[in-house]
């Protein structure tokens, strides 16, 4: 069966929208897009154009590939004390001569819609409340819309990201899954892999999990994104995978649409924290 992401988003973006048109003032995203790379900008118009259908206020700042580190920093610090700004996204990858970590970790924490910054990371692996990552927090909203067991399942994720691997495998382990972490130094990768009552891969190759790496009746969501050809696939092999797969996402219209959707939410929790509401 094929996990919508897209149709699971618009659903429950209807009802994110219905709770947005209740706040006394609409939420607020400031998104902050250094350079002209092309899959970055079709990234943040989806996110523009979906915030602004939730009727939440979004701003792109275009900077210039060539933008020197203080001029982000300062754009970084102005909306860190901007009362009105609720939502700050740094989109990356940023260029070569600009400091990701340091950018990222000058975002308040608490206008950090990504939940990338260390204190809401730590929030996550302290079991405490927290902005989550929006792609683990993505998919863990399609795996409970489609009423998908966690408690007990046997979860293999193959990546082990800060983003995204690091992320879903402790939500999933607090959900009481029990979790394996494999990645690119991992032996025997495909006996493990077929151990997964849920697989998830997050590993930026295209097409790198084949049949004889998942068991049958497996849930499989597959968190890549790589260009092939013009098209866009994933990290699985889908036409492969699908037919011994019970639920499987397709790329795209899976994980992307969902991501989007937990950003989405998570500005309004930061919203509601921002105004004690």
């Amino acid at each position: 069966m094929i996990l919508d992401g897209r149709k699971t988003a618009d659903e429950l973006n209807l009802v994110l929208k219905e709770k947005v048109s209740l706040l006394k003032s609409k939420p607020r995203l400031e998104i902050i897009l250094v350079g002209n790379d092309p899959a970055s900008l079709s990234y943040v118009k989806g996110k523009l154009s979906t915030t602004e259908k939730l009727g939440m206020v979004t701003n792109i700042n275009y900077l210039d590939e060539h933008v020197s580190e203080k001029e982000v920093y300062d754009l970084i610090h102005s909306f860190n004390h901007n009362d009105e700004v609720n939502g700050i996204l740094l989109q990356l990858p940023l260029p070569k001569h600009l400091n990701s970590e340091m950018l990222m970790e000058s975002i308040d924490y608490r206008k950090d819609v990504d939940g990338f910054h260390t204190i809401n990371q730590g929030l996550l692996f302290q079991k405490k409340a927290g902005i989550r990552p929006a792609t683990p927090k993505g998919i863990m909203m399609l795996l409970d819309h489609y009423g998908i067991e966690i408690e007990g399942k046997h979860a293999v994720v193959i990546g082990r990201s800060q983003i995204v691997g690091a992320p879903i495998s402790k939500m999933l382990l607090d959900r009481n899954a029990t979790v394996t972490i494999t990645h690119s130094k991992t032996k025997n990768l495909a006996e493990i892999t077929k151990q997964a009552d849920i697989l998830i891969a997050a590993i930026g190759k295209a097409k790198f999990v084949t049949k004889d790496m998942v068991k049958q009746g497996a849930v499989v969501i597959d968190v890549g994104i790589n260009r092939v050809d013009g098209k866009l696939v994933g990290d699985v092999d889908f036409n492969e995978v699908e037919p011994i797969a019970s639920y499987i996402t397709p790329v795209p219209k899976g994980v992307g649409p969902m991501t989007i959707c937990a950003l989405g939410y998570n500005l309004y929790e930061l919203y509601l924290k921002q105004r004690g509401e």
